[in-house]
């Protein structure tokens, strides 16, 4: 059934997904970008003054790259909502939403002359247009300039692969670059059943390992059979056996 197209079934309410964070991605081989982020939040939760001298630029600024379902979006909401709930300032910017990037130009100025800390998040960036490319790239030389703001980009290629604009390759790769990776079966399986108990949800043990075989392998497709799996489970009052995925997993 990989590659099949979805079931009827995802279009049921999902009745709970956990916000991303840092506490609920599961590292595998992230384990270097995940320590320094808890790191970076848990700075932020000291109450001493946020001072350029404090701050780096190699740990205000940066950069991971990966597959899709590797955890590039997920570990920038992590980072937004971490940022959030200490009560800092966080402006996520996509290159679906053009308008973010216009109020936060309008913020820089402020923003750059401040220390406290506030944090910028930029998913996609390999999908910048031009226009969005000059945006971010003045955006980059504020941030150089700042005393204490952070941003954490992400895209699907190391700087240097990226079809965009010269300098600003050169400029995404001032600060600290990672690479996300993909998580082995095992690590799929520990994550989905990681989802399930922030879910209440349990399992039979035949579950996962037939959904890895006969389902799609990606981790976002995966994370949304186990919303679906939730809300039929809700509605049909059944557990989570193999005859009920099979069932929901039916093609209608």
């Amino acid at each position: 059934m990989n590659n099949a197209p979805l079931p009827r079934q995802f279009a049921l309410d999902i009745s709970y997904t956990p916000t991303p964070s840092l506490n609920n991605f599961l590292a595998g081989e992230n384990l270097a970008l995940h320590s320094i982020l808890q790191k970076i939040v848990q700075f932020w939760g000291t109450p001493s003054p946020r001072v350029a001298s404090e701050n780096p630029l190699d740990q205000r600024w940066i950069y991971w790259w990966g597959p899709e379902g590797s955890g590039r979006t997920h570990l920038l909401s992590a980072i937004g909502s971490a940022a959030e709930g200490l009560g800092l300032e966080h402006f996520p910017l996509t290159p679906n939403e053009p308008i973010s990037w216009v109020r936060l130009e309008e913020r820089l100025p402020s923003l750059s002359a401040c220390h406290q800390v506030c944090v910028i998040t930029v998913d996609d960036v390999d999908r910048l247009d031009e226009r969005l490319v000059a945006s971010l790239f003045r955006v980059l030389n504020a941030v150089q300039g700042s005393a204490a703001i952070h941003i954490f980009m992400a895209g699907n290629s190391p700087p240097g692969a990226l079809k965009l604009r010269e300098d600003l390759r050169t400029r995404l790769g001032w600060g600290l670059i990672f690479q996300t990776h993909l998580l082995d079966d095992d690590e799929k399986i520990e994550a989905l059943q990681q989802a399930a108990r922030a879910r209440g949800l349990v399992l039979s043990p035949d579950v996962l390992p037939w959904l890895l075989n006969r389902f799609y392998r990606d981790m976002p497709n995966l994370m949304a059979l186990i919303d679906a799996l939730d809300a039929y489970s809700l509605e049909t009052k059944r557990a989570v056996t193999l005859p009920l995925v099979r069932e929901l997993l039916q093609p209608r």
